[in-house]
């Protein structure tokens, strides 16, 4: 099968910083599904991965954590689908990734695709879909439901792949206010696009922004970018007892700074479940259906905004290097082989 990796760290400019070949079509274990990919997308991880994780000599390493497509096998074990069925997941990172025909992935991280969408459109979602939801829901505590919430809850990098559905579950499934951060014209106007309450610039002081909305207190916040570099702004804004919770790598960070608020720090790592195989697992293969309900009844969208063709070599440079420019919004997709 037709497969995309890398067999050492190299800046995402050198000619064999991804390379196309070709390797044996897996076999499932028990619990797997074997799934003729037809989209990916690009996650930050899969650069993050490739610049820093050296493959063991002689191997060639497969990046990618987000696909869209169609069961071809599966393991005796298997239960929750059968060949045929339309899925989108974002795999695990102690395994092959998902730039390759085929892809094993355990069926209780896996969800089914939503109907309305295509595989590029779906392929979009499944990360950073779980990433927000986990956030919200699971570490910052937050309650669905409608119900009166006088809370304020701040995005910082609200255009990107977590921001981007993160604007959309807190505005859709909860009645918190909702803030985003964007530097340029055009992530501020994706930011509102979504149902941000309203956009600030976090390139510029950000506590004089959000005085002047006078909005209720920020006593949540969502750091998904420059945590080390805005950290100490970020605990100035947030309201005692709050909570901010991160997705990225800062290299330090001082806790202290949250004593004086009682305030707490929390980490969202998607890839927990499936790395310690965890008791509750199978709560992403549920958490992933209920995206696919909402994204069939309307009330959440992709967060598709670029497609860079065929899934091969040069278009996995060409949005690798995008996402480490910084300079993307929303999500980029590849469909289909050559």
């Amino acid at each position: 099968m037709k497969a995309i990796g890398y067999t050492k760290p190299l800046p995402i400019d050198d000619a064999d910083a991804l390379i196309d070949f070709d390797t044996p079509r897996p076999e499932p274990g028990p619990r797997d599904l074997r799934v003729a990919v037809k989209a990916i997308s690009v996650n930050p991880v899969d650069f993050k991965v490739r610049n820093r994780a050296a493959p063991p000599a002689g191997e060639t390493k497969i990046l990618g954590y987000d696909a869209a497509g169609v069961v071809e096998a599966i393991g005796s074990d298997v239960s929750l689908f059968k060949p045929g069925d339309e899925v989108f997941y974002a795999g695990s990172i102690q395994r092959p990734g998902t730039n390759a025909e085929f892809h094993l992935v355990d069926e209780r991280i896996v969800g089914r695709k939503p109907t309305t969408l295509s595989f590029a459109q779906a392929a979009a979602l499944p990360l950073t879909s779980i990433t927000a939801w986990e956030l919200l829901f699971d570490r910052l505590g937050v309650r669905p439901g409608k119900a009166y919430d006088p809370r304020t809850l701040l995005i910082t990098g609200g255009a990107g792949g977590v921001g981007s559905i993160l604007i959309q579950l807190a505005r859709k499934l909860t009645s918190l206010t909702v803030i985003a951060t964007a530097s340029r014209p055009e992530t501020e106007t994706w930011c509102r696009a979504l149902g941000a309450n309203a956009v600030i610039d976090h390139s510029k002081p950000m506590k004089p922004q959000i005085d002047a909305l006078k909005l209720p207190p920020v006593a949540l916040i969502a750091s998904l970018i420059g945590t080390e570099q805005h950290f100490p702004a970020l605990v100035e804004i947030l309201a005692p007892q709050g909570k901010i919770a991160l997705i990225d790598d800062p290299a330090s960070l001082n806790p202290m700074l949250l004593k004086l608020k009682s305030a707490s720090l929390h980490w969202e790592a998607m890839f927990v479940r499936s790395t310690f195989t965890t008791a509750d697992m199978i709560a992403q293969h549920d958490l992933l259906n209920e995206v696919a309900d909402l994204i069939e009844a309307g009330v959440l969208r992709t967060t598709l905004e670029q497609t860079f063709g065929a899934i091969n070599a040069a278009n996995l440079k060409r949005a690798h290097a995008l996402l480490e420019s910084g300079k993307s919004v929303g999500k980029i997709v590849l469909e289909g082989w050559e």
